[in-house]
């Protein structure tokens, strides 16, 4: 036993002498590991370094190299710009002195005319007094010989010069009428043909009285009724006179307010049609026919508007276009003949470049007066311009409505062209007709003014009013005279006179000289 632990006594001491000295020789192992670890790191960081400091040492030289290289440049450059400078300043001067000699030569030259014409000055005004004198000597010699005096002879002088200025002055106006004439015919026939050629109008003109069919003659004693009280209702209720005569089977309505004869027209279709006629219906019937009248009457004007292509009327004066529908100048329907005035213009300012939109505004607009000219005092001119400036219309547009029958002077084309357009609608064929009183009237008109001048003979009026021949004397009348005489009987005619379309005047002078030989 003892054996036994002595031998694990021995081992022990044995393994820790052991282990003692594996680690004091691995100590030792591991120093000389890390010295040769260490000295190989140092011998590295030597070498690192002896790189650094060499490639330092090249991009040191490299960069002194490329610094001197800018230097040169640089230096080069400035240098060069230097030159330039120099030879643009040498240029500079080289200029400025020839600009001094050039105007040094010049002032020598201004002052050499300037003397030169001194001279001439003195000689002029030594040549002036001796021509002033020569002329006081020869108007002197005249005065003697022609035994007037300066003023006499001044005054003699105007009056010849007065005489013979008016005579080319006829004549001068009679070659520009010629020369405007012949150029302005073509062209303006060209443009009225085109317009009148696009726009389609009916020709037909309409009557200014209403009549009503009746299914018997029974019916009229209806209309009257007992003790006439129907009728009186009737009348009283619309303001239309009823005209009941032999005519059979009919009723003619009477009235200067077309809206009033057609809201009449209605309400008595109505009664026929119902057969009850008394005082009440009527009333309300008549309510009914007015509320109908102002529907239609709106709807004819937005539709008179929608055809003419003309946007943002106010509303009030679409009512008024409305109203024209039953209005009528000469038997011409107002509403129609403003459509048409529309369409005509505005094809005409297409042909001429004019503003379309703008023409056919003021030609549907033009005549808006007639809407209430006969419930208004004042023509139906200064009632639509107006309405014109009231409901903000444009300035051309007022001027166009205020100049269509040449009262003021156009201030635009538009005005112009709607004046034309107004004129070929009044003026073409079958568009109006008035009564045989006042043609004649207008005839005989026509004939007292022309012969109201001076040196006319005869006059007559033709084709309709279209035209006036007038017989002058030729003893009073020379022909330069002539197209004077014709322009003032013009403008009296323009002034006293209304008539549709053009007038044409065409005077006649002739001298006969007779003799017999016995």
């Amino acid at each position: 036993m003892e054996n036994w632990l002595i031998t694990v006594i021995v081992a022990v001491v044995c393994a820790v002498a052991f282990g003692i000295i594996g680690f004091i020789l691995g100590g030792l192992h591991r120093k000389k590991t890390a010295e040769g670890l260490l000295g190989s790191a140092n011998e590295e960081a030597t070498r690192i370094i002896n790189q650094a400091v060499n490639e330092a040492e090249t991009k040191k030289r490299e960069a002194i190299l490329e610094a001197k290289d800018e230097i040169h440049k640089s230096r080069t450059e400035t240098e060069r710009e230097l030159r330039d400078r120099r030879n643009e300043i040498q240029r500079q001067e080289r200029r400025v002195i020839q600009k001094e000699e050039s105007l040094d030569k010049k002032v020598d030259s201004i002052e050499k005319k300037e003397e030169l014409l001194n001279k001439k000055i003195k000689q002029s005004e030594s040549q002036l007094a001796e021509a002033e004198s020569i002329k006081r000597s020869q108007l002197e010699m005249l005065e003697k010989i022609s035994g007037y005096t300066k003023e006499q002879a001044k005054v003699y002088l105007l009056q010849t010069l007065e005489e013979t200025l008016t005579r080319e002055k006829a004549v001068k106006i009679m070659e520009y009428e010629q020369k405007v004439r012949d150029e302005s015919d073509a062209l303006a026939r060209e443009i009225i043909t085109t317009a009148i050629q696009r726009c389609a109008a009916d020709h037909v003109s309409e009557t200014t009285v209403s009549v009503v069919a009746l299914p018997n003659d029974e019916m009229k004693g209806r209309i009257i009724g007992r003790e006439g009280r129907n009728i009186r209702t009737l009348e009283t209720i619309t303001g239309v006179d009823l005209i009941i005569d032999d005519t059979p089977e009919a009723i003619t309505l009477s009235s200067f307010d077309p809206v009033r004869r057609e809201i009449a027209r209605i309400t008595l279709e109505k009664l026929i049609a119902d057969g009850r006629i008394h005082p009440a219906l009527i009333e309300k019937i008549y309510e009914k026919s007015k509320r109908e009248v102002e529907m239609t009457i709106r709807q004819a004007g937005e539709r008179a508007v929608v055809d003419a292509g003309v946007n943002g009327v106010h509303n009030e004066l679409v009512k008024l276009l409305g109203r024209l529908k039953y209005r009528t100048s000469y038997g011409q329907n107002v509403l129609n003949h403003s459509l048409e005035v529309s369409y005509i213009a505005g094809l005409m300012a297409a042909e001429l470049g004019a503003d379309i939109k703008l023409a056919k505004r003021a030609g549907l607009l033009h005549d808006i007066g007639k809407a209430v000219d006969h419930e208004q005092d004042g023509s139906h001119i200064e009632l639509g311009v107006e309405y014109a400036k009231k409901y903000k219309e444009n300035d051309i547009v007022v001027n166009a409505i205020q100049a269509h029958h040449g009262d003021v002077e156009p201030k635009s084309i538009i005005a112009c062209l709607v004046q034309a357009a107004d004129a070929i609608s009044a003026a073409r064929p079958g568009a109006r007709r008035e009564n045989l009183q006042n043609y004649i009237k207008r005839l005989e008109q026509l004939e007292a003014i022309s012969e109201s001048f001076k040196g006319v003979e005869k006059a007559f009026a033709i084709q309709a009013g279209r035209e006036v021949r007038i017989i002058v004397k030729p003893e009073k009348i020379s022909d330069d005279q002539m197209a004077l005489v014709a322009h003032e009987i013009v403008k009296k005619i323009e002034d006293e006179l209304e008539y549709p379309g053009q007038i044409k005047i065409n005077m006649i002078r002739e001298t006969r000289a007779v003799d017999y030989a016995k």
